[in-house]
């Protein structure tokens, strides 16, 4: 599906929520282990899907294991949350965007792998009820 098919779907079913899980590879890694990129990140995404946030973004660095180590990211929107996880090791962000208001999932994916920098992306959606 399109992303309007998507949002079209989401209005006349009358679906609760949408969600778009995005796994973005080959990061920029100067960009995922920046707290600074990654808290602008969080603003201009929300912006970009025309949410309104509710607070400042929360980023915080932690993992004792090598694997997963890295910032991990969560904005609030009023319409519900941003979240994302940056694994530092192998170059990869785990971004997932849910609202109860639509947005286009394919190009909030693109909008992610765009800003940081990287060279392959996969996202699914799933609609809430």
């Amino acid at each position: 599906m399109n992303d309007e098919d998507i949002m079209e779907r989401y209005k006349n079913d009358g679906e609760w929520g949408l969600m778009v899980s995005i796994d973005i590879g080959g990061c920029d890694p100067k960009k995922i282990t920046s707290k600074e990129v990654i808290t602008q990140f969080a603003i201009d995404l929300a912006e970009y899907i025309n949410m309104k946030r509710y607070g400042d973004p929360i980023v915080v660095k932690f993992g004792e294991n090598e694997k997963v180590a890295g910032y991990s990211l969560v904005q609030l929107i009023e319409t519900s949350l941003i979240s994302g996880h940056f694994a530092d090791i192998t170059n990869r962000a785990f971004i997932d965007v849910f609202s109860c208001r639509e947005f286009p999932p394919k190009k909030t994916a693109e909008f992610c792998m765009k800003y940081f920098g990287g060279n392959t992306m996969e996202y699914s959606i799933a609609f809430r009820n």
